[in-house]
């Protein structure tokens, strides 16, 4: 394809790049030349795109169409590559914190967050119908303590509930896998030990779901897959979920996922399409769909994920729940499918910011087992007993980009940051934030190569027929990324590491929305062979790609809803290492907010269930 070749892109160097709020850069919306596609024509595209030269051809033209070549593939630039994003510094938090050692136990750590925490009164059912809040770990954790309910209950309830929602009338294929009898004998134990007066830690007997990408005993891990168990043994834990067995947790099951994790919508075709708790007839988005919708409907107050482009935050944003995506490298990543081993983390989605805190000190901190964690910075806990955090809070805002989403989205963003400003003072400083758009290639870039290379040795001995036509689709593109590619996209990151290192030496944060548009409908057509609708897809992890490519801690909160009452996030992306100063915010952001939160559609009150 030489003779086809265009001109790249060629990059200014990074010092000559002005990040002011009058820079002369130009901001591209995400371009996209692909048509929808679903059922038969996703089958169709997907055997032309199999097809050795006509696939060859087609890729060559879809590359060219949407920037890839012109961004990545032949662009022009001097920065050296960086392939791993790990930061080995960090600044002084801003706000009094609590610092965890790497030698306290998970439960230990679990205290220490309990301690940072406001003390907060119990919430009745009545307030929950009038104000709605999920119900939190500590809920959870007094009503076990006080005798009213049991984790046996709690549990029977669980099982009874998830019965109900995969029945034919509701069918929310929340889990790809679940073991009752498992389920019970956790509780079981929990149960006993509150007899006994000596539960583990305040998330003894508090359910919590697993992404099916995550090692979890006893439980095969599928990836989202039917093939991927059979030559990827599960024999133990993860580590993030060991810690939180360790604690006690209820540890309910693997939720339902997209496959691979090679889209956004969350709809799986031999699994299911995950639906969204506040409306049935809409998307969760991916890849963490059942993790986030568990959560949103009320069967857990935590779950776990993993995040390598937006597979967090997005469901969490289009769910109406908290998703935090910590630094690269602070959750041990053993145990966890090897998809995107430079981009992806284990990330924690939760009805609260107090139960994102919690889950985040019982399993952050180094890991033997995980060499990529070895001397960073310590797990810093912010004392959200403080009202305010010390000192002003500089937000940094890229208008155009920012903007760059629905309408609804846009003014709900905007009030919620106003909400803040006039509470507690903190000022919003323009900025520009260049290749935005060269970023979200290159990330692709990174993705694609790493998934590939990931997952060559399995591909190899499969038949096609086994995977999902829209994962067929994504893995053609794949492994057409060249090695060329891969190391131009790591120039890209270089650039961008720089860029947003100078923006964060004039802000503590940089703000957007989380997603560029709500849940759209979960087309019937889709349910059997997956969509591939890339126009949706950049909308959804537009502003998401910037904390995976450069390994920044990202939070996402619901601040609002649209006209449809589908929720909306807003996202802070944060230094390395700021999680403190992340959760603080966005603890901030909570309490401004709380007052105007809905009660999903569908919703299972376990702890009132009697």
């Amino acid at each position: 394809m030489g003779f086809l070749r265009k001109e790249g892109k060629v990059y200014k160097p990074v010092d000559e790049v002005d990040l002011g709020p009058n820079s002369d850069e130009v901001y591209y919306s995400p371009i996209v030349k692909a048509p929808r596609m679903s059922g038969f024509m996703v089958k169709v595209f997907a055997w032309f795109m199999e097809s050795e030269i006509i696939g060859m051809i087609m890729i060559y033209f879809l590359k060219a169409g949407n920037l890839i070549h012109k961004l990545v593939s032949f662009a022009v630039m001097e920065e050296s590559p960086l392939y791993v994003p790990l930061h080995l510094s960090e600044e002084p938090p801003k706000q009094e914190v609590r610092c965890i050692g790497s030698d306290q136990s998970p439960c230990d750590r679990v205290q220490q967050a309990v301690e940072c925490l406001p003390s907060i009164s119990g919430t009745s059912s009545s307030e929950i119908e009038h104000c709605f809040r999920h119900w939190t770990i500590m809920d959870y954790s007094n009503a076990y303590n006080s005798g009213t309910v049991t984790p046996r209950e709690v549990a029977g309830e669980f099982i009874r509930a998830v019965e109900k929602s995969s029945s034919p009338e509701c069918n929310m294929s929340f889990f790809i896998n679940i073991d009752a009898n498992n389920i019970m004998q956790q509780a079981a134990e929990s149960t006993q030990r509150y007899i006994n007066g000596k539960p583990l830690s305040v998330l003894d007997g508090v359910p919590i779901a697993i992404k099916d990408e995550i090692d979890c005993t006893p439980y095969p891990t599928t990836g989202g897959t039917t093939w991927l168990h059979k030559y990827r043994s599960c024999k133990k834990d993860a580590s993030c979920v060991d810690r939180l067995r360790s604690c006690g947790a209820i540890l309910v099951g693997k939720a339902n996922m997209q496959e691979l994790g090679a889209g956004v919508s969350g709809i799986n075709p031999h699994y299911g399409a995950t639906k969204n708790p506040y409306n049935t007839s809409r998307i969760t988005g991916g890849s963490s769909s059942g993790s986030a919708a568990v959560v949103c409907a009320g069967l857990c107050p935590v779950a776990l994920g993993v995040d390598g482009g937006g597979s967090v935050r997005m469901p969490a944003a289009l769910c109406g729940v908290v998703g935090l995506k910590p630094t690269f490298g602070r959750i041990p990543h053993d145990g966890v499918v090897p998809l995107n081993r430079t981009l992806g983390m284990v990330g924690i989605l939760a009805g609260s910011m107090e139960d994102a805190l919690i889950t985040y000190a019982a399993i952050g901190g180094e890991s033997a087992s995980d060499s990529s964690t070895v001397l960073l910075p310590e797990v810093k806990l912010p004392m959200l007993k403080s009202k305010e955090i010390s000192g002003d809070i500089k937000m940094a805002k890229y208008g155009k980009w920012f903007n760059d989403c629905h309408t609804d989205i846009q003014l709900c963003c905007i009030n919620a940051l106003d909400k803040l400003q006039k509470r507690y003072g903190w000022e919003t400083v323009e900025v520009t934030v260049p290749d935005i758009e060269s970023m979200r290639m290159a990330h692709f870039v990174t993705m694609g190569s790493e998934c590939s290379a990931s997952l060559d040795h399995i591909l190899q001995k499969l038949d096609n027929s086994q995977i999902g036509y829209d994962t067929r689709v994504a893995l053609s593109i794949y492994k057409s990324f060249g090695g060329v590619e891969y190391v131009k996209a790591q120039q890209i990151r270089s650039r961008q590491m720089h860029f947003f290192n100078k923006i964060f030496s004039k802000a503590d944060v940089i703000v957007t929305p989380t997603t560029a548009v709500t849940a759209i409908p979960i087309q019937e057509d889709a349910l059997k062979t997956g969509e591939l609708d890339y126009v949706t897809g950049a909308g959804l992890v537009r502003y998401q790609i910037a904390g995976n490519f450069l390994g920044l801690p990202a939070v996402t909160l619901p601040i609002g809803y649209d006209k449809d009452g589908l929720p909306i996030g807003l996202q802070f992306i944060g230094r390395p290492w700021s999680e403190a100063t992340l959760l603080h915010i966005a603890f901030a952001l909570q309490d401004v907010c709380m007052s105007d939160y809905r009660k999903p559609a569908v919703y299972y009150d376990l702890l009132n269930s009697k």
